[in-house]
């Protein structure tokens, strides 16, 4: 929707940018002693090692100051640098080529800053973000992503980069938050080949490069003297990368992708720049349109976010070092983690660029380097700033907080039961003496803790705090003892000190009338919170307490119910005869246990408000705490009940890596064929991507493993139950003397199920023997629920 902005107001955001050219003193050559200056401090980040060489290019209204420094390699031998050196240009690529491309396409009509991402990608899905985002929140990096493709394991191909990228979670709400991000460029950079059915390479070469005779840019350069490529990082095996780009995910993706893979000289990015402040003009040539180029470099992001960027081009980020201290607000560029960088100032009319291969053979550091270089290229251009029109006012502290005060978010949609409590004004609890079961999720909207909460109450008087497995404050993976909470001095019970201790003790509940329940669970029978709950009530019920749940959503909604009911003895991974993803929240279940075990427990559920039950964690705007060490996300807990099941088999679930969960894999496994066998069974929701991973802890740690990475596209058609089925009847088919089987049922808690997935039974007539156990179970299920 557009909307009437006064003058001032574009002026002062920058939509409006009318450059100024008076101001010029008279000596109308750069001035020597500020290019000596210049000079000097290149050669002393060299001297300090802080990178083996590089090239400067000053440049202003056709007058040049271009220089070589230092060394272009110096393993394995030196060489030196040439002014002529082609650079990997990390993420100049953005701005050089994605960037451009992509806007050549909106000039051409073919697409449009404001369409959704998910016309092009339709694969971008799996959390209520994604379906907002618009190419302009990826140019201007407001699209709520994650920064990149997450770590931690071995991939190859453009294919499954784009599937990688596709898939990763959104960390915020597109428009409302900036953050940085790769992933936005390479979804461009396949946005660009999918309307135009060419790679990004091609069309850059046929629409940008070409007409501007930027001869010596391009992704994967062919050149005949492979010198003339300044080298990278010396990797692991002892190899250097050269003509090889240096990022690891543009050079898994091939060489070529929309954040990274670019290679370019000084002199055509020289062009390049020029043609910018030519308004997309050089030597008669017409690359883009003037309103285009003013897009590029003048504000777009959001008004109230206070980073302020143009579509592609950097203006006033934390990543604005290379403008210096002097060239005005309002000026733009763009850096490049190898050590590349452009700056642009259209008020002077200057480029600044300077290329560094910082990171040969290793480490390095141009970011001090490249503030002061430009400050001191404004310096030599004897320009006077202050008398520059219609720049950017400087943004203080306290117009940023005011600002970031004025975003509007989506609205709080669901309060947890704490918030409740605390809006009743401690109601429930009122004059009572209480013991506290929590951990570090027991938080409040405001991300107040419970325990602090019920300590600074009036109304209540915390007696003792109860901490169950990973502790009060969830960072520990083995047995707990008992302690003293550091902030509140209150006594800590540990429910995790061995197989006798996870249950209250008599004595600890002597002086107490009502033991509260406040813990993120993730909605998975084996899962172990909610048995910590059951045995709390079981000892409340004997110690003739109350027991009070404050109630909080399940994360995987409240519809879904699946997988077999516990079938045999009660036990700490299996409290009670639930299915193994029961679609309870904790206060039903609690509804549910004190019906069928304990009925005469005194039982208060403090009930969330507005949570629907087809609502998942990430439509309720509330922020997610990782329950537990190895729960680092709602991706994570979807996927558990089904992979969960087999961890106590010799299978790596992805413990010790940066993707519990979402990464399975062994010594023994082939990639390509656990995935190409799981892909047969079609699972809805599901995409398996053939990987390599070592993990550094728990099972195989140390030990490289074949695998798969596990892309989950649709949450709320995924089987999570079935794959963990249908991986354990692939690994016994194709791996039958490797994988170790005797453990199985141990969290599964189902022979049948075990058996049928041992003799390798069809799917269907292993989850068919589920449905009469279900059915019983959702008419025991429907009398506890609280909410629609």
């Amino acid at each position: 929707m557009h909307q009437l902005l006064s003058k001032s107001f574009l002026l002062r955001t920058g939509l409006i940018l009318l450059p100024v050219t008076s101001g010029w003193a008279e000596e109308s050559s750069f001035t020597t002693e500020f290019l000596d200056q210049m000079d000097a401090a290149v050669e002393s980040s060299i001297k300090r090692k802080l990178m083996p060489g590089g090239v400067l290019w000053l440049e202003r209204e056709g007058e040049v100051y271009k220089k070589a420094y230092g060394k272009r390699a110096i393993v394995p031998r030196c060489e030196p640098m040439t002014l002529g050196t082609i650079f990997d240009a990390a993420s100049l690529t953005k701005v050089v080529a994605t960037t451009p491309c992509i806007l050549k396409l909106v000039e051409d009509r073919r697409i449009s800053l404001d369409d959704k991402i998910t016309s092009y990608l339709p694969e971008f899905s799996g959390d209520p973000n994604k379906p907002a985002v618009t190419i302009r929140h990826l140019l201007t990096h407001t699209s709520g992503l994650l920064p990149g493709i997450r770590k931690g394991f071995e991939w190859h191909s453009h294919e499954t980069g784009i599937a990688l990228a596709t898939s990763e979670s959104s960390r915020g709400h597109a428009g409302y938050d900036y953050a940085y991000s790769d992933i936005n460029f390479i979804l461009l950079g396949e946005i660009v080949r999918r309307v135009t059915g060419q790679s990004l390479s091609s069309y850059a070469q046929l629409t940008i490069f070409g007409p501007l005779r930027m001869t010596e840019t391009g992704f994967q350069p062919k050149v005949d003297d492979i010198t003339r490529i300044a080298p990278t990082t010396r990797m692991e095996d002892g190899h250097v990368l050269r003509g090889t780009v240096h990022d690891p995910t543009a050079r898994a993706m091939g060489g070529e992708a929309g954040h990274a893979g670019l290679f370019t000289t000084a002199h055509d990015l020289a062009r390049y720049c020029r043609m910018i402040l030519n308004g997309g003009e050089i030597e008669g040539t017409r690359v883009l349109q003037p309103a285009t180029v003013r897009l590029m470099h003048t504000v777009q992001s959001p008004r109230l976010i206070t980073v302020r960027r143009g579509l592609g081009f950097d203006i006033d980020s934390p990543y604005a070092g290379a403008r210096g201290s002097l060239f005005p607000l309002g000026s733009f560029g763009h850096t490049g983690w190898t050590g590349t960088s452009l700056w642009i100032d259209p008020f002077s009319r200057t480029t600044v660029i300077f290329l560094s291969n910082r990171n040969h053979p290793s480490g390095g550091n141009v970011l001090k380097l490249r503030h002061l270089l430009g400050t001191l290229a404004a310096k030599a251009t004897g320009y006077e700033f202050s008398k520059a029109s219609s720049t950017l006012p400087v943004l203080s502290e306290k117009d940023r907080q005011e600002a970031r005060g004025r975003i509007v978010r989506p609205p709080a949609r669901v309060l947890s039961g704490i918030d409740v409590l605390q809006a009743e004004n401690f109601a429930p609890l009122r004059g009572l003496k209480v013991g506290l079961i929590t951990n570090q999720t027991g938080l409040s909207r405001d991300h107040e803790t419970t325990i602090d909460l019920l300590h600074q109450s009036d109304e209540v008087h915390l007696v003792s705090l109860f901490g169950p497995e990973h502790g009060i404050r969830g960072i520990h993976d083995g047995k707990v003892e008992d302690g003293v909470d550091t902030r509140t001095g209150v006594p800590v019970r540990s429910l995790y000190a061995g197989e006798d201790r996870r249950k209250p003790r008599e004595e600890h509940l002597a002086n107490l009338d009502a033991l509260v329940f406040d813990i993120q669970d993730i909605g998975c029978r084996f899962y172990t919170y909610i048995s910590t709950m059951g045995l709390c009530m079981e000892a409340a019920d004997e110690a003739g307490i109350q027991f009070v749940v404050l109630d909080r959503v399940n994360p995987l909604g409240g519809e879904k119910v699946a997988g077999p009911l516990r079938d045999g003895e009660s036990k700490f991974i299996a409290f009670h005869d639930i299915p193994i993803q029961h679609g309870m929240t904790v206060g039903e279940i609690a509804r549910l246990y004190r019906a069928e075990r304990f009925p005469g427990l005194e039982l208060t559920v403090v009930p969330l408000r507005n949570w629907r039950r087809s609502m998942r964690f990430d439509d309720t705007d509330l922020s997610w705490t990782k329950p537990s060490p190895n729960m680092p996300n709602l991706t994570a807990a979807t996927l558990y009940p089904g992979i969960g099941l087999l961890e106590f088999t010799n299978l790596s679930v992805g413990r010790g890596t940066k993707l519990p969960f979402e990464l399975v894999g062994a010594p023994y496994i082939t990639p390509e064929d656990l995935s190409e066998a799981l892909a047969s069974f079609r699972l809805p929701g599901l995409q398996f991507i053939p990987v390599r991973f070592t993990p550094e802890s728990s099972v195989f740690e140390g030990e490289p493993c074949g695998g798969v990475r596990i892309l989950l596209k649709n949450p709320a058609k995924c089987p999570a139950v079935e794959l963990g089925v249908v991986l354990g009847q692939t690994l016994r088919r194709l791996y039958p003397a490797q994988w170790k089987t005797q453990k199985l049922n141990t969290l599964l808690c189902h022979p049948a199920t075990e058996q049928g997935i041992l003799a390798l039974n069809s799917r269907t007539s292993i989850t068919s023997r589920w449905a009469e156990d279900l059915a019983a179970f959702s008419d025991r299920r429907t009398k506890h629920l609280l909410y629609e």
